[in-house]
């Protein structure tokens, strides 16, 4: 049953992964990646959420079905490392090395704070 959680949690997250990331990309004229720093951003958000959620003892709003449902598959599809190591790198080869620096510095920095204030709004919401 558990892998069916992840699955459908998956089922919208990857789908929710392209069309935000097109549709913010399509937004904006740069080479930066916006879309793939949005959905990272957003989904460090929720898992911040979800793990607050948890370490307040909020077993509603976040039990092991939703753990596997929100956090496993719905922001392991949403999220992707591999995207965001792969423009880092295309930056880095078309000469764009500031970019691909901000890139790395602005996720990582981005993503952690938005992780921190998913913790902190749980908290305030489950403690």
């Amino acid at each position: 049953m558990n892998w069916l959680l992840v699955a459908a949690g998956a089922a919208v997250g990857a789908p929710l992964r392209y069309l935000t990331d097109r549709a913010v990309q399509a937004r904006h004229d740069s080479l930066f990646p916006w879309g793939t720093f949005v959905v990272n951003v957003i989904g460090c958000l929720v898992l911040g959420l979800l793990t607050g959620a948890v370490s307040a003892g909020a077993a509603g709003a976040a039990g092991q079905p939703v753990q596997l449902l929100v956090g496993t598959g719905l922001c392991g599809a949403l999220t992707t490392y591999s995207t965001f190591s792969y423009e880092t790198l295309r930056l880095t080869e078309a000469g764009s090395g500031r970019y691909a620096a901000l890139n790395i510095v602005a996720s990582v920095t981005a993503g952690l704070a938005a992780a921190l204030t998913g913790v902190s709004l749980a908290d305030a919401l489950w403690a």
